[in-house]
């Protein structure tokens, strides 16, 4: 069956998929969604999540980009479906941050998406086909305090995205971002409810996606019915950021 043509009930089988962060909370997600849609699904993470299904995990730090190279190579086919959601946070304000705090956030949130993307990448031109989310933040368009190294991490990913989405989609490969707001997941949920609520005053819509809305919006910028999208960033935040 060529590339881009429709691939059946679950729209993603015979297809290979690798998603960063995918142990838990919005990866663990995407990932399970995608395993229920056919998709032959690896994550690579730290630590390996709970057993599931159709997901096969790979102890990657993606920071590493001679052992993000290495497992990409060693996967049974070349990734055609990308989804770079790995992220970390060391909050702090701007003056108090240490060289270490910016440091690490940048090198798992940015350099370790561009690491998985530049290895991905020439299996994807290869085959004339490829899809690519990475997953950013509202915080990465907008700022916020106490959130330098994050922010910038996540801003720096989305022009990571344009310039991609430029190079790669001459040979096939669309490149777009998701941008979620505050999303409840056990990380979240396990905070002071004083966050949550600044969130929710936020929000024009007054609730909270849950994971399930942002792998909705990741799985539809997989699919071949966004075709034509490509250097875009999606906001899912309930309307916090207008």
């Amino acid at each position: 069956m060529a590339e881009g043509t429709s691939r059946g009930k679950g729209g993603f089988e015979g297809r290979t998929a690798l998603v960063t962060g995918g142990a838990r909370g919005i990866g663990r997600g995407i990932a399970e969604r995608l395993a229920g849609l056919g998709a032959e699904v690896h994550v690579l993470d730290r630590e390996p999540g709970p057993p599931a299904g159709g997901i096969r995990f790979h102890a990657v730090d993606i920071a590493d980009g001679q052992a993000v190279t290495a497992a990409v190579t060693a996967l049974p086919s070349p990734p055609l479906l990308l989804v770079n959601n790995a992220g970390i946070t060391r909050d702090r304000s701007l003056v108090k941050m240490s060289d270490d705090e910016w440091d690490s956030v940048i090198e798992v949130n940015l350099t370790g998406a561009f690491h998985v993307l530049r290895a991905v990448a020439p299996g994807m031109i290869a085959a004339g086909y490829g899809r690519i989310v990475n997953v950013v933040s509202i915080n990465g368009l907008r700022g916020k305090f106490g959130q330098a190294n994050y922010a910038a991490s996540k801003a720096g990913l989305v022009g990571l995205t344009k310039t991609a989405a430029r190079e790669l989609g001459p040979k096939g490969v669309t490149v777009n971002a998701v941008a979620p707001g505050m999303v409840l997941t056990e990380m979240t949920l396990a905070l002071a409810e004083e966050f949550r609520q600044r969130a929710l005053d936020e929000s024009v819509l007054k609730r909270l996606p849950e994971v399930e809305d942002i792998a909705a919006a990741v799985l539809f910028l997989l699919s071949d019915a966004a075709r034509m999208i490509t250097g875009e960033v999606i906001r899912v935040d309930a309307g916090q950021y207008i």
